[in-house]
């Protein structure tokens, strides 16, 4: 018999987050992942070269938890409760990735095309890579945090400046998707 696991549903999944933000609130923690780049750059003494990472980690320890539970949590979501990695999106989204170039749409969630052993040779992917990774790094510290920390902590805590940083990220993304990513690919 072969067991088939779906995703927990919404009112299950939902409620949890919520309880977890409840918790976190209640003890006065912020959650936040680009959070944990500081804190791990510090713990690797960039405290040495720099006064932005010149601050008590260990209040920070918690958080770390957070993300090696992402990462254990990440490997059992894929190599254990996965059936297989297809991606469920429709025919019409599989076609027009097919035209943009990324020809294992809808089998993976990663497409190869991106994030396989090719990017490193493929000089036009390293520097999408790279400028990327700059952007987002930059946009995170600029707007004083990412957006599991916006969209999850600061919402949840009515912060006006994580509301502004959540509709930036969503016109961001939109901006990037249906503008950008045509005329890159």
């Amino acid at each position: 018999m072969e067991i088939i696991y779906q995703p927990w549903p919404w009112y299950v999944s939902g409620p949890l987050i919520a309880l977890v933000m409840f918790i976190l609130i209640l003890v006065g923690k912020r959650f936040g992942m680009s959070s944990n780049l500081r804190t791990l750059c510090t713990l690797c003494g960039a405290g040495k070269h720099a006064d932005f990472f010149r601050f008590d980690w260990k209040s920070q320890r918690w958080n770390l938890v957070v993300v090696v539970g992402t990462l254990i949590g990440g490997y059992i979501g894929a190599n254990v409760l996965s059936p297989d990695s297809a991606v469920a999106i429709t025919e019409q989204t599989v076609a027009e990735l097919q035209k943009l170039g990324f020809d294992s749409a809808g089998a993976t969630y990663l497409p190869s095309e991106l994030f396989g052993n090719t990017v490193f040779t493929d000089l036009k992917s390293l520097v999408l890579l790279v400028i990327g990774g700059f952007l987002v790094g930059f946009g995170a510290r600029y707007a004083s945090g990412c957006t599991s920390g916006h969209a999850i902590s600061g919402l949840s805590n009515l912060q006006l400046p994580s509301l502004i940083a959540v509709i930036g990220f969503f016109i961001g993304g939109l901006f990037m998707v249906h503008v950008l990513f045509p005329l890159i690919f």
